[in-house]
């Protein structure tokens, strides 16, 4: 289970399965301190991420040898004052240095990661429902 901790203000400490804890928190013109991440900025890189491991594992396996990588990811959203302001679209743009790498061997890759392999982006598409509970403990 993946937990989630209030530390004051808008400062929540994210503590997955993994040990690897992180903060989140809102920018300081919303009201947070910027302490780490914002959720929605979390999000897209939890989508670069996922498919970047996706493609350097593949480009391995491919003998390909990558040497700098970097993505660029944004989205799409509606104006501000329009709530819950979800992404229309996300934009996400590879970007490999490497001697001899094929082109043929990249575009692959990155189409397995988007396709079949990233976790990520395969929920994102499919929606899933999204079921909230809650409960007041007293200590």
């Amino acid at each position: 289970m993946f937990e989630v901790h209030w530390k004051g203000g808008l400062a929540f400490e994210a503590r997955p399965p993994s040990g690897a804890t992180f903060i989140v928190d809102a920018h300081p013109e919303s009201g947070g301190e910027g302490k780490g991440p914002t959720p929605i900025e979390a999000l897209l890189t939890a989508v670069a991420a996922c498919s970047a491991i996706d493609v350097v594992l593949i480009l391995a396996k491919k003998r390909q040898q990558v040497t700098a990588y970097r993505i660029e990811v944004d989205g799409a959203r509606p104006p501000i004052g329009q709530w819950p302001r979800p992404f229309e679209s996300i934009r996400i743009k590879h970007i490999l240095e490497g001697p001899d790498l094929d082109p043929d061997a990249v575009a692959r890759a990155v189409e397995l990661s988007d396709t079949k392999y990233c976790s990520v982006i395969a929920t994102l598409r499919a929606a899933p429902a999204v079921v909230s509970e809650w409960t007041i403990e007293n200590k």
